[in-house]
């Protein structure tokens, strides 16, 4: 199987066997139980019930899948072993549509994707010119205002929105909710291009607070615990250990506490570091409930600094109020250290939906550099042991090209994260965002 490598800019290949297969339906039948266990009444729930008041049962009775899948090429190793992304293994496997039918969630998208290269032959069989629809669809967006509620006054029956919505995802929430209006949004099972980790067992949670309870026979899990600060005031965050303590066991890990998680699985990986830094928020019986937190190596680091994906997401999302001001947004984001001059600093690189004035920019460049508050980066700016950070922005359209970079690698749409932090060996991304910069702004914040 490849692995999507939008972390480190190259993918890699693991093992993929009926095991991981059967985890992979495992995972899904029990996240889709919880969600059919969902019964809204009003007496008894204790969430947001205006978020939810249109969720009155999520079961698919009488109902389909709206999914979109994205599959690519299965290939041929050097020594003749068919290799794909973990997405194509999947969705190829009998096994995936006759489990989608055990659940009562057919899907009402066609196979052929999933197998032909020819996708518009595939829909043509099902499509047909229909003039009367198009023009309902057409008086029904001229309607909304700015295409709020999107989704919902598409699909008017539609019980939920369901996906990926955490980590790199999570930058992406504000717009989904934009058109999906008042649809919850649910967010999808923990795991990676390596394996399964726990199930969505709490769906009616918002996704920022999303928890996956570790299906502890799918695998066997261990945890680094990230110890604390000198202080004990607080958990330090990743990358910032002295030596590594020795990892606990799933039974033995602590409420409160961030670790990394070691997955040993029935595919052949053993004690493998998938790099992802979780929070433990309870117990649903005896397994852990997890939250993620964020990727380990995805750091900013120049001096004593250590500002994570999370770190910079929050930075960006507080610059971005100035230009919601203005009504323009940020389309997507990454970032970068650069040594070139000394010393070192922070680059932004943003892509926006339209072309806002030169102060409000310089606002957003120093609403940056303020934001990212870790004790290390601030006394570092301070005496000026990190440079000013930049905030450069790129021509629209270049954060596809990162995307069709990726792709051409191998990836599938479907598993394609935006590479929130560009390491010095991702020479292809950097490239692409250095030929597509437009202008650059230095923060005077410190």
């Amino acid at each position: 199987m490849v692995r999507s490598g939008t972390t480190h800019g190259k993918p890699k290949f693991v093992p993929f066997n009926d095991e991981l297969m059967e985890s992979t339906m495992q995972i899904f039948k029990t996240s889709f139980a919880f969600r059919n266990s969902i019964q809204l009444n009003h007496e008894d729930i204790k969430f947001d019930k205006s978020l939810f008041a249109s969720l009155k049962h999520p079961r698919n009775s009488n109902g389909k899948a709206l999914q979109f899948i994205y599959s690519s090429k299965q290939f041929k190793t050097k020594g003749g072993l068919t290799a794909g992304t973990a997405t194509t293994n999947v969705y190829r496997n009998a096994q995936f549509k006759k489990t989608m039918k055990a659940m009562q969630t057919p899907c009402c998208s066609p196979d052929e994707p999933n197998y032909s290269p020819s996708i518009r032959t595939a829909i043509a069989r099902l499509l047909k010119p229909d003039p009367e629809l198009a023009d309902t669809i057409y008086s029904k967006c001229v309607g909304l205002s700015n295409w709020y509620g999107l989704i919902q006054e598409l699909f008017p029956n539609t019980k939920y929105i369901y996906g990926i919505m955490t980590g790199s995802m999570e930058p992406y929430l504000k717009k989904l909710r934009h058109y999906a209006g008042e649809i919850p949004l649910l967010s999808a099972d923990y795991g990676s291009s390596e394996g399964w980790i726990g199930a969505n067992v709490n769906p009616t949670l918002p996704p920022e607070l999303a928890t996956f309870a570790v299906l502890p026979d799918i695998g066997y899990f261990e945890f680094i615990p990230l110890k604390e600060d000198i202080s004990g005031h607080e958990q330090e965050r990743p990358c910032k250990l002295s030596a590594e303590p020795q990892p606990v066991g799933l039974t033995e890990v602590k409420v409160g506490e961030e670790y990394e998680i070691i997955l040993t699985n029935f595919a052949g990986l053993y004690r493998y570091r998938l790099g992802d830094v979780v929070k433990v928020k309870g117990f649903h019986n005896s397994t852990p409930e997890l939250q993620f937190v964020c990727r380990r190596n995805l750091l900013l680091t120049v001096n004593i600094d250590k500002n994570t994906e999370k770190d910079l997401q929050l930075a960006v999302e507080a610059a971005a109020k100035l230009l919601a001001k203005e009504k323009l947004e940020v389309v997507d984001f990454t970032s970068r250290v650069d040594f070139s001059t000394e010393p070192g600093h922070y680059v932004i690189f943003w892509e926006i939906s339209g072309e806002p004035r030169d102060e409000i920019l310089q606002e957003c460049c120093n609403c940056l550099d303020r934001s990212f508050i870790d004790a290390g980066y601030v006394s570092s700016r301070k005496v000026n042991t990190i440079g000013p950070l930049e905030l450069r922005i790129v021509r629209r359209g270049t954060f596809h090209k990162i995307l069709d970079h990726y792709v051409g690698l191998g990836a599938a749409v479907s598993q394609f994260k935006t590479p929130r932090c560009v390491g010095p060996t991702n020479a292809t991304v950097l490239q692409i965002l250095s030929l597509n910069g437009v202008k650059s702004y230095f923060s005077t914040a410190f």
